[in-house]
């Protein structure tokens, strides 16, 4: 017989990554889950009762403290923050990082074996400054950012009501207990208003609506099956939250009231088999993936070149020790050791920027993604839509508004004495925005017909006062709302512009026409019918609701917010494509696209994804922008499928079904009033639920990268230009043409000058595209400005070798001094050739503090070589002679640069 059950190995066998793996995992216990519950849901409920081994009557006190103990906690796994000292270890995690404290103890280690002949190197000191800076800098925001998010759950013990006995033979009393000490077979008690606290097999219920939008997106109440009259079961279903005789943990109870019996708790619940899921090491985002790459591509440059000038120098001065000295000093130039603590500043920036807008960023790195993200998958409820339901539309039974819908439909509303249910509501609110004097002083109120979920309607039997012009004195008058094929199969007459007429056959399928038009455009309809009875009793009956007169229809919606359509428009002008993913049906979801001018095309239902392989879910996604009725599974799939096919994909979710998702996206983001595994799944959580926030981290995000890739890419052309100009005097020249602590204290005043890079501004054009990591692009940069350089590096040779007389080992310091000042201000200076792809000072100007640091540089090379300073660096004051051809070296060297990039730009189509 073959095995047709799914597991983790079959899902994902050997071989696929441990991403596919976890997906895999997922899957597997969620259906299974999802089994077992469909299985209690076709049951009766008496044998649901034998199943978990209970009786009505409830557990014992003594029976709930052994299952307790069996079966653990009703809690479900969740991520809980590294200690500090491990979150503190992790922020020194860095390729970067471990270079530099490779290149320090080597350093440390020569100045041990000379400890005696040599003071002390301020080059050690030097780069153990920059390690601990930037690995503090990290962890001191990703601490304090991770419990500010930590502050916004909610501190309150939830308690539930269950039904217990103190033992054998005792009657059952129900009593409060903490949600966590709830167990399998306990009869748990809801009332409106209550969180369900496990998942249960309803027993008894009534008009039990249930706010399911956590698990599955819909923003409306379901209505859950009165089972106190029979409980058979319902017919198999294979999705529980479907199931109207199931309530599942992490849903709200809206209104009615009702016992289950619990069948699973903590991380046996269907919620739960979704949260064992998400706890450990998180996937790769694109940022890691691009640092790593940015990262081992400079590396290797670095182990290239190192040793072939270590190689050059030794064999041309004879001095192997100097040599390698020498190539020490190298390596530490062509490292970007500023990289950690450019990239941190830049990202804790950015996040201190992002906080002023109501934004808690968990994860620094997140920032970045943001601005990379080119794909923004959103969830439709509280996101495009405001979150609560409004009456749009009150309309007669040819589709026309009609007031008079409008004022029975409030009648009904107002004088129902049971709880409101969000429709009744909006129908009230409607009424008070429009301060209209309604009808109700007119009326009084005789009687009501409850709604009930097998009638799916309510009646209200209203007495006409004295003031009121009645058609015959002493006549009451019922006005029934409810689902409009309920209340339809009562009608016998309708009202057609103001007269009644019977309904027949043709006009029942014309006013139900009218009704589904409505349905889909995305509306929940409902119909209003009256009919007028003698004033003969007070008390009526169901039986009542006969020989109605249909008069209109009420039509509802989740509106979309007003600034919606704005901020999809600023999205897209920074090349955001944004991508619905919704829990909610298709009909609904069109409509609130089309509302906020989303071009929907195709649908895509959860039930179809699942028919597809992964390689046919990639094609679909480039094409699809609205999926409907999707689960946790699928979001998650759809999420994996876009960055499958290059994109850096951001997710926006707040509930339960929505924390697989975000954990998978590049960037998940939250928002603070989302269920609290969402905001643990979430890099960035936002305080308000806004789109013009998100549009506004995106440039925060493009800004931050595009100061970090200035950064890399002013580093990386100017240590490339500086070693090939090494290599080319090392070959020529009979002396070394710059001492090792020549080079430090040259790269530690570049650095110093880059630390304003991310206070720097980007140019308006820059903001307008995603930005992602591109060691390719990098290295040809690299390789294309790096050597404008040398030219003028090799000039500058030229002339203090011919001009100056620095032609021997005699002259060396002049000539050190002379390369030391010029290679100096040529790397401080092209920083603002290289920030922007427009002409420097004129059409884009660097911000203040990245003038004034750079400035400062400047001035400290220049003074550098005549200060008490000089002596102890092995330099020499340089002949004002010497300045002329400086600033003629560098205005040429700009000019050259300038001209090399808008080649480049023509060639290539980039510049950062």
């Amino acid at each position: 017989m073959t095995d047709t059950t799914l597991t983790p190995q079959k899902l994902a066998p050997p071989g696929r990554g441990r991403r596919d793996r976890k997906a895999a995992e997922l899957e597997t216990r969620t259906r299974a889950a999802g089994e077992r519950l469909a299985r209690y849901s076709s049951l009766p409920g008496s044998q649901v009762l034998q199943d978990v081994r209970v009786t009505a009557q409830g557990l014992r006190h003594d029976e709930a403290a052994h299952r307790l103990e069996r079966h653990g906690a009703n809690v479900v796994a969740h991520e809980r923050a590294p200690r500090w000292f491990t979150q503190l270890a992790k922020a020194f995690v860095n390729p970067f990082i471990a270079v530099l404290v490779a290149l320090d103890l080597v350093m440390l280690w020569q100045w041990l074996r000379a400890a005696g002949d040599e003071p002390f190197d301020p080059g050690i000191a030097i780069l153990a400054t920059m390690v601990l800076v930037s690995g503090a800098l990290r962890f001191w925001q990703e601490y304090r950012s991770g419990r500010s998010a930590a502050a916004l759950r909610a501190l309150v013990t939830t308690t539930t009501a269950v039904q217990r006995r103190a033992g054998r033979g005792e009657r059952p009393t129900t009593v409060e207990i903490p949600m966590d000490q709830v167990v399998p077979g306990d009869i748990v008690r809801l009332a409106a208003g209550d969180l369900v606290p496990a998942d249960l097999r309803l027993l008894t219920a009534k008009d039990l609506m249930v706010g399911q939008a956590a698990l599955s997106g819909e923003s409306l109440p379901v209505a859950k099956a009165d089972t106190r009259t029979h409980d058979y079961g319902q017919s198999s279903t294979t999705d529980p939250v479907e199931a109207d005789n199931l309530c599942l943990m992490g849903t709200t109870v809206t209104s009615g009231t009702a016992t289950g019996v619990v069948v699973a708790t903590g991380s046996d619940t269907y919620f739960g088999s979704m949260a064992g899921s998400l706890v450990g090491e998180r996937p790769q985002t694109s940022f890691d993936t691009g640092v790593r790459k940015v990262s081992f591509l400079l590396i290797r440059f670095m182990l290239v070149m190192v040793p072939v000038v270590f190689a050059v120098n030794g064999f041309t001065k004879g001095d192997w020790d100097e040599a390698f000295m020498f190539a020490l000093a190298v390596a530490v130039g062509l490292t970007p050791e500023m990289l950690p603590m450019v990239v941190t500043t830049n990202l804790a920036r950015g996040a201190v920027a992002m906080s002023r807008r109501k934004v808690v960023v968990k994860r620094l790195n997140a920032i970045q993604n943001l601005g990379a993200m080119d794909v923004l998958c959103t969830d439709k409820t509280g996101t495009l839509t405001e979150d609560r339901i409004v009456l749009d539309r009150y309309l007669d039974v040819r589709g026309q508004e009609d007031t008079e819908v409008l004022e029975h439909a409030y009648l009904n509303a107002h004088f129902q004495t049971g709880l409101r249910n969000l429709m009744d509501q909006a129908v009230i609110d409607r009424v008070l925005e429009a301060e209209e004097v309604v009808v109700d002083a007119r009326f009084t109120m005789v009687d009501e017909i409850p709604f009930d979920f097998a009638r799916r309607r309510m009646s209200v039997v209203l007495n006409r006062n004295s003031l009121a012009a009645a058609p015959e004195p002493g006549e009451h008058i019922m006005i029934t709302k409810g689902a409009v094929e309920e209340v339809l199969a009562l009608c016998t007459h309708m009202t057609d512009r103001g007269q009644r007429v019977e309904l027949t056959d043709e006009l029942r399928r014309e006013v139900t026409r009218t009704a589904e038009d409505h349905n889909r455009q995305g509306l929940r309809v409902l119909a209003v019918a009256t009919r007028t009875l003698p004033a003969e009793r007070t008390v009526y009956t169901v039986a009542d609701e006969a020989e109605l007169t249909l008069i209109g229809f009420l039509a509802f919606l989740d509106p979309p917010k007003a600034d919606a359509a704005q901020a999809l428009q600023a999205l897209a002008d920074k090349g955001v494509t944004v991508k619905v993913v919704t829990g909610d049906n298709e009909l609904v979801a069109a409509r609130v696209c089309a509302d906020v001018g989303i071009d929907v095309g195709e649908v895509v239902t959860g039930t179809r994804i699942d028919r597809l392989d992964d390689d046919e879910l990639r094609a679909l996604v480039r094409t699809t922008t609205l999926f409907a009725k999707t689960n946790p599974v699928q979001k998650a799939r759809i999420v994996r499928a876009l960055q499958a096919e290059g994109h850096t994909v951001g997710f926006l979710g707040d509930g339960i079904n929505d924390a697989v998702a975000l954990r998978d996206a590049d960037v998940g983001i939250s928002v603070d009033t989302a269920v609290d595994i969402a905001k643990e799944s979430a890099d960035i959580i936002l305080l308000e639920k806004d789109l013009m926030v998100l549009e506004q981290g995106v440039e925060q995000g493009r800004t931050t990268f595009g100061n970090t890739i200035k950064y890399i890419k002013m580093t990386a052309s100017s240590n490339f230009g500086n070693v090939f100009s090494v290599l080319v005097a090392s070959a020529f020249i009979p002396f070394q043409p710059m001492l090792a602590i020549h080079l430090l204290v040259q790269n530690l005043a570049y650095d110093i000058s880059q630390l304003a890079t991310p206070w720097d501004r980007m140019d308006p054009d820059y903001l307008r595209k995603p930005r992602t990591w591109d060691a390719k692009g990098i290295a040809r940069f690299m390789l294309c400005v790096g050597p404008i350089s040398s030219v003028f590096d090799i000039t500058t040779f030229l002339v203090m070798w011919h001009v100056f007389g620095a032609d021997s080992e005699a002259h060396q310091t002049l000539f050190q001094s002379g390369w030391f000042v010029e290679g100096l201000l040529s790397q401080t200076l092209v920083v603002h050739m290289i920030r922007t792809r427009r002409i420097p000072f004129v059409q884009s100007r660097a911000s203040a503090p990245v003038l004034v640091m750079t400035a400062l540089v400047m001035a400290f090379g220049v003074f550098l070589p005549f200060s008490p300073l000089a002596h102890a660096l092995s330099m020499e004051p340089l002949p004002m002679a010497y300045f002329p051809w400086l600033i003629g070296i560098l205005l040429t060297y700009c000019a050259l640069t300038q001209v090399v990039k808008t080649w480049y730009i023509r060639r290539f189509s980039t510049w950062l």
